[in-house]
């Protein structure tokens, strides 16, 4: 008979589970619709850390494209320098 005890126990405890979950969205629901007259200040603070975040990525963009720069001219070089050392074919 343990088994079915179980399973009875395993159901009520779900139950349980579920009405708790339930409880706990309404109340974010009824939070949700009482908060927006405070988002306002908040709202300073988001634009702030956008701005912040643009210019962090303008600036790795910046620092992106000095690095490919660097590598191209780094491979002109190196050509130039593997034609002056190569010897010239004489046909």
């Amino acid at each position: 008979m343990g088994k079915q005890h179980n399973k009875v126990t395993k159901r009520s405890r779900r139950k349980q589970y579920l009405k708790r979950k339930k409880e706990q969205v309404k109340a974010t629901i009824a939070t949700k619709k009482k908060a927006p007259a405070k988002k306002a200040a908040p709202a300073k603070k988001a634009a702030t850390k956008k701005v912040a975040k643009k210019a962090v990525k303008k600036t790795a963009a910046k620092k992106a494209v000095k690095k490919t720069a660097a590598k191209k001219s780094a491979k002109k070089a190196a050509k130039k320098a593997a034609k002056k050392a190569a010897p010239k074919k004489d046909e």
